[in-house]
């Protein structure tokens, strides 16, 4: 069983076990909240699943693309529940669990995910459709674009069913984690997806100008 949790968009947290599927969701879609709600959430969810951490085999910490601040907040604490529980943490790229839950709802072919990035600007990530084990093939991206530019970025942009995706289910990265776990797939790497750089900076260094 694996607790995830996804701060990419909203806040999201979830217990999952490959056999018994999905068993606790809870979540909070306010954007300016996580730092707020993460605790409470994970606590929630596993007051709701009835699954003591030391029943847990992993945490899964979603990883982007996402804005800088509210992204944070979920690694951090996956990872510091992880410490706490001494559990591994595995990572998984937040827009592959959005495709996942797409196709694993019986939908195909491919697909163009993509998120506010704010600042006029959006993520991407485009997927040809599934692989023979029913996982999300990544063709392009995650990458940061201004909506106009989309099309020109995205190759045979026409063929993708576009999904404009407000939130990101950590029942989905959980699964996801859990399948790629399964499989012997590759997790996402250590760095998060922020895919710009954050507005803090040295003192005395100039402002990046966006």
């Amino acid at each position: 069983m694996l607790l995830a949790i996804d701060t990419s968009a909203g806040t999201s947290v979830s217990v999952v076990d490959r056999d018994r599927g999905v068993i606790a969701e809870v979540g909070e879609a306010d954007t300016r909240r996580h730092a707020e709600v993460v605790g409470e959430l994970i606590q929630l969810c596993l007051d709701q699943s009835g699954v003591p951490v030391t029943a847990l085999s992993g945490v899964v910490a979603g990883m982007g693309p996402g804005p800088f601040t509210g992204l944070r907040v979920g690694i951090a604490a996956a990872q510091a529940f992880a410490l706490g529980a001494a559990k591994p943490v595995v990572r998984v790229v937040s827009h592959d669990a959005i495709a996942f839950g797409h196709y694993a709802a019986g939908n195909d072919g491919p697909l163009l995910v993509v998120t506010d990035a704010r600042r006029r600007e959006v993520y991407w990530t485009a997927y040809s459709g599934v692989d023979e084990f029913g996982l999300p093939a990544r063709v392009q991206g995650p990458a940061l674009s201004r909506p106009i530019d989309v099309p020109e970025s995205v190759l045979d942009f026409a063929s993708f069913q576009r999904l404009d995706a407000e939130e990101v289910s950590a029942a989905s990265l959980g699964l996801l984690a859990e399948g790629l776990y399964f499989h012997g797939r590759p997790f996402a790497g250590r760095e998060p997806l922020y895919l710009r750089a954050p507005d803090a900076v040295v003192p005395g260094a100039p402002k990046r100008v966006s």
